[in-house]
């Protein structure tokens, strides 16, 4: 895939900064008085990966005027390496805008981990064109790939048409477009036509094209895996690949498909694999077993690591086997994205490769 020259950023990323708290030793929400807090969301987790191995990310977002915690994520991107810039938006009073909380536990054994999602009043479901210069930002300065997710795409009309005209704008300039679809069930209840009718627009826009098991199915309508026939990942490795060609047929644009494939044993351990299909060729990373901290953000960290991969003029063979470890990294560590510290690290990871670097 041919990516902008000269460009200032290699990823640019519109996202809804927020935070999210989380119980300590993996006790459940409901009973615990001790959290972590840490500064989050799904796309700048993915830029978190490119980030850490010296890439220059930017992301576009609303923050809130005034606000502590505005400070407080604005301090955890510095601190992450990740750029950012967006307009301040008055708070209006105790009852208006606000950064989103996402309160989650890791669960542990049989007990699964629970999330909810406190997003009323969120700052970035105002996230809107007018407020930033994208002639600038992808015209002069440059990016050579922009990433966002259907999260986003998903929060609002508003937000909504802001990834339509970034994606637009985006392509103008040379820059290649990676979605996620990520699709949320409880966000798409009552839009399920405008929403698929918008993610199909940006789909048909993209160069990148990233599921998970149903996110194909779900946001793009595409036929998946008859589920009923066969049991475990392994047994429908086939019938996933069915779906990516089916999705190839649907959205020409794309040249790359991407789809992330878990099986969960337990809160501790999952079966992790992978499918990555470059223009005709297919690259398969069979599910195994990694162990699991949290949960919470492998399948952006994969993402992290296909589109570093890409960016980083990788062979294609190695993008899923990268990504695959920056995903399994992730589920690691408390925070919710993986930050290697270099790539070999990453590989060795891949390796199975656990012995102590002195």
């Amino acid at each position: 895939m041919k990516r902008r020259e000269n460009a200032r950023y290699q990823l640019v990323i519109p996202t809804s900064m927020g935070i999210r708290i989380t119980p300590v030793n993996r006790q459940p929400v409901h009973v615990s008085r001790e959290y972590r807090m840490h500064a989050t969301s799904a796309e700048s987790n993915v830029g978190q990966v490119s980030a850490s191995l010296g890439k220059r990310v930017k992301v576009l977002t609303n923050f809130v005027a005034g606000s502590p915690i505005a400070q407080f994520i604005k301090s955890e991107l510095g601190f992450r390496g990740i750029e950012f810039e967006g307009p301040e938006i008055e708070q209006g009073g105790p009852w208006g805008y606000r950064h989103q909380f996402n309160i989650a536990d890791s669960g542990f054994g049989l007990r699964g981990p629970r999330v909810h999602n406190d997003r009323a009043g969120e700052v970035g479901r105002m996230l809107n064109v007018k407020d930033f210069d994208l002639e600038r930002i992808f015209g002069e300065e440059g990016a050579e790939i922009v990433h966002m997710s259907g999260l986003i795409a998903a929060l609002s009309p508003e937000a909504g048409q802001f990834c339509l005209d970034i994606a637009k704008v985006a392509k103008k300039y040379g820059t290649l477009v990676s979605f996620d679809l990520n699709h949320r069930a409880s966000f798409w209840e009552g839009r399920e036509e405008e929403l698929r009718a918008l993610f199909h627009e940006i789909a048909d826009s993209a160069d990148i094209l990233i599921g998970n098991e149903e996110d194909y199915q779900l946001a793009l309508g595409i036929q998946g895996p008859e589920a009923e026939l066969v049991e475990g990942l392994a047994e429908k490795m086939g019938g996933f690949r069915e779906m990516v060609e089916r999705v190839h047929q649907a959205y020409p644009n794309a040249s790359v498909f991407a789809n992330t494939l878990r099986e969960v044993v337990n809160a501790n351990t999952h079966m992790w694999g992978a499918l990555v299909r470059v223009g005709d060729d297919w690259f398969v990373e069979e599910p195994r077993e990694i162990q699991v901290l949290d949960r919470i953000g492998g399948g952006d960290s994969f993402v992290g690591g296909l589109l570093y991969s890409i960016l980083s003029d990788k062979d294609p063979a190695d993008w899923v086997k990268f990504a695959w470890a920056t995903g399994a990294m992730a589920v690691t560590m408390e925070n919710d994205y993986a930050s290697p510290a270099d790539e070999e690290q990453v590989w060795s990871f891949y390796e199975g490769n656990a012995r102590v670097r002195r």
